[in-house]
């Protein structure tokens, strides 16, 4: 184990905005990380993944399961902030048991921070699907419908930061549907598939979603760990972008992408492919369409974002500007990676 904080002396203004960063290699801590270090913290990014080249020299590779590293990480950084991005996060899984990092690590993690009086906030990061798209409005925080295990594990993660019994301040983020450069689950997906003309989409979609471009969702998460104590801690906090048309969202990056308009067909037909997919996976056969993503794809998912609006403001970035940097980083996706 290796911690490099040399880069602010004792008494310095980064040394006193000093953070750590679990799951920092990942798509939305990449953005984490650049954002901290545009706002002056000195970052220690801690995962067992290696991060990109240019924050090499921040990563301590570290697993929040392992107690005994934790605390010695905890006793040599001695943060000011924690921002908890470190999860497994499937919508495949077959089991709550392949997501012990989301909830005992969770847990793990809580207690080293509970152990080092440095720590004055801290941020632990759930999700949307704490809640199954489709489902009533909540009645508070704490009324859970899970979609699929992993949703049940950010149940979990969320009662394990309650139970926790930290004297520092602590907020809950529930990132919504987040996009943006470095994410190859949507340029190998989505993305690549409205590229190529291929996707078709439910005509007349009244569907409303919350889309969180990550510069903006980022953006939120350090301003919340400047927000004044009283206003965050112990609340929970969705972070994205304000909701909208789901049809808005995909007919945006088809413009984009093709120059045209989504092609869109009868909300009959996409069922049927969908019955199709199925069959074809049942065999070992990908497909783009089955019928958990069929049922996704038409059941609304806005969320309460007006809190975080309200209290953060307006986020910097335009969804034009958000497509116009996700697409120059496709470009270069799809030529180094020969895709497209």
């Amino acid at each position: 184990m290796e911690v490099n904080v040399e880069a602010g002396k004792e008494g310095s203004g980064a040394a006193r905005r000093r953070v750590i960063v679990t799951g920092a290699s990942g798509f939305i801590g990449k953005h984490m990380v650049e954002r901290l270090q545009i706002e002056g913290y000195q970052v220690v990014i801690l995962d067992v993944v290696p991060p990109k080249e240019e924050h090499r020299a921040l990563w301590c590779e570290a697993s929040i399961m392992d107690a005994a590293v934790l605390e010695r990480v905890f006793a040599k950084v001695q943060p000011r902030y924690v921002i908890h991005l470190a999860a497994y996060a499937s919508m495949e899984a077959k089991s709550l048991d392949e997501f012990r990092v989301n909830t005992e690590g969770t847990r793990i993690l809580l207690e080293a921070i509970k152990q080092c009086s440095s720590v004055e906030r801290v941020i632990v990061t759930s999700s949307q699907h704490v809640r199954r798209p489709g489902t009533p409005p909540a009645k508070s925080d704490q009324d859970y419908v899970p979609h699929a295990f992993y949703g049940e594990s950010k149940v979990i993660t969320e009662q394990n930061t309650r139970a926790a019994g930290l004297k520092c301040c602590w907020t809950i983020v529930r990132p919504t549907t987040v996009w943006g450069p470095f994410q190859p689950p949507m340029a190998d997906g989505v993305w690549k598939v409205l590229k190529k003309g291929l996707y078709l989409h439910p005509a007349n979609d009244p569907v409303m979603r919350s889309y969180g471009y990550v510069k903006n969702v980022v953006w939120q998460m350090e301003r919340l760990l400047q927000a004044p104590v009283e206003k965050v801690n112990g609340r929970v906090f969705y972070v994205g972008d304000c909701n909208m048309r789901q049809y808005d969202w995909i007919n945006d990056f088809a413009r984009a992408l093709t120059g045209k308009d989504v092609k869109t067909v009868p909300l009959g037909v996409i069922r049927g492919l969908s019955l199709l997919g199925d069959g074809l996976r049942s065999v070992g056969l990908r497909f783009p369409i089955y019928r958990s993503r069929f049922y996704n794809l038409i059941s609304p998912n806005p969320v309460p974002i007006e809190p975080t609006l309200e209290l953060l403001g307006t986020p910097p970035y335009t969804m034009e500007q958000g497509i116009g940097e996700t697409i120059k980083w496709l470009e270069s996706y799809y030529r180094l990676a020969g895709k497209g």
